[in-house]
């Protein structure tokens, strides 16, 4: 099955061009609250876009899914509205999924899930080395549908210095062997174009295969429209990108079913002998 690929944008040109070219789901991201004082400086992706922009990108997409990330749970303060009022207009706006990011418990979880009432899907954005510690609790509760690791965040808050530490230390595997147990999916990170990012970005796809993730984010190098002057340009950023990573997923695909078949066949081949060892015993 192919990754859902997502893309990050309040541009609605750009959203209907990441969506003719196959991009699977669009992001629209609200999120800023506490994200620039956590990442100390990173040089991370830090959006504040706002529901007249879910709005805009809501008309421009028709097949993509559009997904808002919120802000973490919160009360109303200030400059921003509570957490749920936040939900309710990213809701009335159009979202199609809403994305709950940097939760460090249950509860949190639980008040998201309550407010969305099933109005839409719900992907939990799990990035925190508390909510890796409380996640069993996490996935028990009724209505978890999705879960995705933002693994920039949580290499923060587990001390890496290196994002993709986490896909070697067992972290990310273990997270999503937990997860799929439970027959949820999971995703992790985000992806760049092929022979591009600090690790291969054909690697980083490869290990979603292994861990059977289900979802990527196409990071900020993939298509960095700062640096783009015409849609043109996005237009064949995005052509090229994506259907040199649907290329690689076919292979991964080819060798993942080959591996099942050879693990079932072998289970058959397994059982017939030792039948056959258990008769000549007899």
């Amino acid at each position: 099955m192919a990754l859902k690929l997502l893309y990050i944008t309040n541009n609605p040109q750009i959203a209907k061009i990441a969506e003719s070219n196959g991009v699977d789901r669009i992001m629209v991201d609200m999120e800023y609250i506490g994200k620039a004082l956590r990442q100390g400086g990173r040089d991370s992706v830090q959006n504040h876009h706002t529901l007249e922009d879910v709005r805009a990108v809501r008309e421009s997409v028709e097949t993509a899914q559009l997904v808002v990330r919120v802000n973490p749970i919160h009360e109303a303060g200030e400059d921003y509205t509570s957490s749920e009022d936040e939900i309710d207009g990213a809701i009335a706006n159009g979202a199609d999924v809403l994305m709950l990011p940097y939760f460090k418990t249950a509860a949190e979880v639980k008040r998201f899930l309550d407010c969305v009432n099933g109005r839409c899907h719900t992907i939990l954005l799990l990035e925190t080395k508390e909510a890796v510690e409380v996640l069993d609790e996490i996935l028990a509760l009724p209505g978890v549908e999705e879960i995705h690791i933002g693994m920039n965040d949580l290499s923060i808050s587990c001390g890496k210095s290196f994002l993709f530490e986490l896909l070697t230390d067992g972290t990310i595997e273990e997270i999503c062997r937990k997860v799929r147990r439970r027959g949820i999916p999971v995703g992790f990170g985000g992806v760049a174009s092929l022979g591009r990012g600090d690790v291969p970005a054909e690697m980083i796809i490869i290990e979603h295969y292994r861990l059977g993730s289900t979802g990527a984010i196409l990071s900020r190098s993939f298509c960095n429209v700062n640096k783009i002057d015409n849609l043109e340009a996005a237009s064949e950023i995005f052509f090229r990108g994506v259907r040199e990573i649907r290329t690689l997923e076919e292979i991964c695909e080819f060798h993942r079913k080959f591996f099942i078949e050879n693990a079932e066949t072998l289970d058959k081949a397994v059982k017939e002998a030792a039948a056959k060892k258990r008769a000549e015993k007899k």
